[in-house]
């Protein structure tokens, strides 16, 4: 007992190491996004590996899709525009376009996508990458944004 004779808890003490069901306490989530990939307004990312640049979608994208189930994408040899349509992406959710961060030529595509397309939810920046192109102009990556900028850019859509 304390020194008025009752017995005292100190609830922030009992919850410290073992995680808790205390809101303040609550462990909190921070994605971040791949320093070394730009990014489109529609959720893209483009990585620059030699003379080609290879595409994915975003983990932001991934959460607002949900599990994905089937991802449709140009031939080898497609010419592609930037910020125009290539191809769609489906979920238990919603079908989405998918669109191209720069013009060129789809040099190739993630195969293993035909029959797993959940790589894109397992690993969107890694085994989840969707096409590479050969840009027709390669400065037009500098009209994307960092991840500084994406993260900036993304605040003022959950606000």
């Amino acid at each position: 007992p304390g020194w008025d004779g009752f017995e005292h808890r100190d609830p922030w003490q009992e919850s410290r190491g073992r995680g808790s069901d205390h809101p303040i306490l609550q462990e909190v989530t921070i994605v971040t996004y791949p320093r070394d990939l730009q990014y489109t307004r529609e959720h893209e990312w483009a990585r620059l590996e030699g003379d080609v640049i290879r595409v994915g979608i975003t983990a932001y994208a991934v959460e607002q899709l949900g599990d994905v189930t089937l991802v449709d994408m140009p031939a080898p040899g497609e010419d592609v525009q930037a910020h125009e349509r290539f191809g769609d992406i489906e979920s238990v959710k919603t079908v989405s376009e998918l669109f191209a961060p720069v013009s060129g030529e789809v040099v190739d595509v993630n195969a293993a996508l035909e029959s797993s397309p959940e790589l894109v939810n397992e690993g969107p920046y890694e085994d989840g990458w969707l096409i590479t192109i050969r840009p027709s102009d390669q400065a037009e990556l500098d009209g994307l944004m960092d991840a500084a900028k994406y993260e900036e850019y993304l605040g003022t859509l959950d606000g």
